[in-house]
């Protein structure tokens, strides 16, 4: 289990939202990436030294300070889409080797190389920059079905990470919510939602939400 490539953004110009910019363009770096935890939601701060967001409403903050999605889910979609996927291409920040992003537990730990330690949070959810940045009609429905969402993590141990640095899975919760489950309770089965509220370590607007669901069931 291994980060392959530690993507950072390059702000473009951005026609598919009202904001004149983006971050969606990740580019593997050479040589460590300081990491730390990122500021407050709406100041377009992340987790990895020389990114932000710019859609700072709907991105951005401690609990999308670094968002992983797994090599070999950029493999399906290759195959899927007929073209090559190099890491970075879908906004990630760590492209992952050998662990299964997807089934990562709200609240899971990872350490990454000798220092960083991450904590997931919530699944990444599609919106119109990530289908206009892939060119790809009716992406965010396609990607939605699909329900392999990566996930976001905060930073709970500051320090450098790399390409190649090993990643050790050091605290599972008690409970079976993960980022794929929650990404599909927020999208296609709502019903899912109550489920949810095992996990302590969800960012409060989704906890929020499924508290909501439970009060009108």
């Amino acid at each position: 289990m291994k980060v392959i490539s530690v993507n950072v953004g390059k702000p473009r110009l951005n026609p598919w939202k009202e904001m004149k910019l983006t971050g969606i363009d990740k580019q593997p770096v050479d040589g460590p990436v300081l990491v730390t935890p990122a500021r407050a939601k709406g100041l377009g701060s992340v987790g990895l030294a020389g990114d932000r967001v710019y859609d700072v409403l709907n991105h951005g903050g401690p609990d999308q300070a670094v968002y992983a999605y797994a090599r070999e889910d950029l493999d399906h979609w290759a195959a899927e889409l007929g073209r090559p996927l190099p890491g970075g291409v879908f906004g990630e920040n760590l492209t992952t080797e050998g662990i299964d992003v997807n089934g990562a537990l709200i609240g899971e730990r990872w350490r990454i190389g000798a220092d960083v330690v991450l904590e997931a949070s919530c699944p990444r959810i599609p919106c119109g920059t990530f289908q206009g940045w892939l060119a790809q009609a009716g992406w965010i429905k396609r990607f939605t079905q699909a329900a392999r969402p990566g996930t976001y993590f905060r930073v709970i141990d500051s320090g450098e990470i790399r390409a190649g640095d090993p990643i050790q899975i050091v605290y599972r919760p008690d409970h079976d919510v993960t980022s794929e489950l929650c990404f599909r309770a927020l999208t296609l089965e709502p019903d899912l939602l109550p489920s949810l509220l095992a996990a302590t370590a969800l960012p409060r607007e989704t906890r929020e939400r499924a508290s909501r669901r439970v009060a009108w069931s």
